[in-house]
């Protein structure tokens, strides 16, 4: 999680910790009569709470009982659900006023939520397959307990596919963060999965991840290059110099942003906004000699600043440009199968190739290498390397697109 800028929790409850929060929230519930008792089991009574199934428009009628639990003949309402359930002989078990037992599968969250968070607060998240009945079952639990118990967004994320098939182990596409993070920059998967809205289904693939680690590459390369620009001018900064058309560029991009992150976190619109100010970058960073020196860099300094906003905003702000650039390569490397020697030895083949006029030796050189996601740039100071997306993904890509 570190590694993916991911923010450490306040706080990381356990259940067993809190077990008399939890037989404090059961009892109120049982004070307010929205439950009830059976040989020590306690039930939440649905019928006492007119307001279940708002949150994911479902009717009580429509539940089909025994299609996820065992139907109980002595619940009141098949759709009625475990509060407390008695000991059962090899289970761990509390003592409580209903007999030694368990919490259900839905009050601790209600009563870790209490007290931490209080009843009422903002954000509560999941998965899509927690709308019901967890967090169905959270709301009516936690308002029988407190009527002013209120939580203003549930946001709740979209599933996992991979290669357009569902995430599972029983079909052996089922892997772990560290094992994607050994091929792929850590942030190129944060980017890679900021670039779908969280609540939409998402498809994993070596495809995507290669396109995701490949555009992670050009921001930090563009803006490595300018933070380099305005080094060397001791990154000097007069708001009074910022052409008007740039400060246009900077305010439209700051706009995008916080309409976008205000629709619901529409993180792929940021993504398409930051376009504009890395190309508007690049282009001040090739301007001709003619122009003023002054103006130029204020203008990179302007949007430099503001990109960098967005990028910590999104946890995408590294360090180091250069560093994370540096890391960016090692991982195409060892993707390729190839170390930086293997490829400076190629280059020096190819430039002598070139040299001698034997241009079908060197482009098959050129080739070979990005076939395996390895970019030859030529330039007058000479031939360098970066990431890029493979050949054949490049193909596949522009087929499916």
């Amino acid at each position: 999680m570190a590694h993916l800028h991911c923010l450490p929790p306040s706080v990381e409850p356990c259940v067993s910790d809190h077990m008399p929060q939890i037989i404090d929230m059961i009892k109120q519930i049982l004070d307010n009569g929205c439950a009830y008792r059976v040989d020590g089991d306690v039930y939440f009574s649905v019928d006492k709470f007119p307001g279940y199934g708002r949150l994911s428009g479902r009717k009580l009628e429509d539940n089909r009982a025994g299609e996820r639990v065992t139907v109980d003949s002595r619940k009141q309402n098949p759709a009625d659900f475990a509060l407390w359930k008695s000991a059962k002989e090899g289970e761990p078990f509390w003592e409580s006023p209903w007999g030694p037992g368990r919490p259900g599968w839905h009050i601790e969250c209600s009563a870790m939520s209490v007290a931490y968070l209080g009843h009422s607060f903002d954000i509560h998240g999941g998965g899509m397959d927690l709308v019901f009945p967890h967090h169905e079952n959270e709301i009516a639990q936690s308002c029988a307990a407190c009527s002013q118990s209120n939580i203003s967004y549930w946001i709740h994320n979209g599933f996992v596919t991979i290669d357009s098939e569902k995430m599972s182990k029983s079909l052996g596409n089922f892997f772990t963060i560290r094992q994607v993070i050994d091929l792929y920059h850590p942030l190129a998967l944060r980017l890679f999965l900021m670039g779908t809205h969280y609540r939409s289904p998402i498809n994993y693939s070596d495809s995507q991840l290669e396109s995701a680690s490949d555009r992670l590459f050009y921001i930090y390369q563009t803006l490595h290059d300018c933070q380099e620009t305005l080094f060397q001018h001791n990154g000097t900064y007069l708001k009074d110099f910022v052409p008007h058309e740039i400060w246009n560029c900077v305010n439209k991009f700051h706009d995008d942003f916080k309409t976008c992150m205000s629709d619901d976190l529409h993180t792929p619109v940021v993504f398409a906004a930051l376009s504009d100010p890395l190309k508007t970058i690049n282009d001040l960073l090739h301007t001709r000699k003619g122009k003023k020196q002054e103006c130029r860099i204020e203008s990179l300094s302007a949007l430099e600043k503001e990109t960098r906003r967005v990028l910590t905003v999104l946890g995408l702000m590294p360090t180091s440009y250069s560093e994370v650039l540096q890391q960016l390569r090692e991982k195409a490397l060892k993707r390729a199968g190839l170390t930086e020697d293997q490829v400076l030895q190629r280059i020096v083949e190819r430039t002598a190739a070139r040299k001698n006029k034997e241009f079908e030796k060197s482009d098959a050189i050129r080739k070979d290498l990005a076939a395996v996601g390895i970019a030859l740039m030529d330039s007058p100071n000479g031939t360098i390397w970066r990431p890029a997306v493979p050949l054949a993904l490049q193909e596949y890509q522009q087929v499916i697109s």
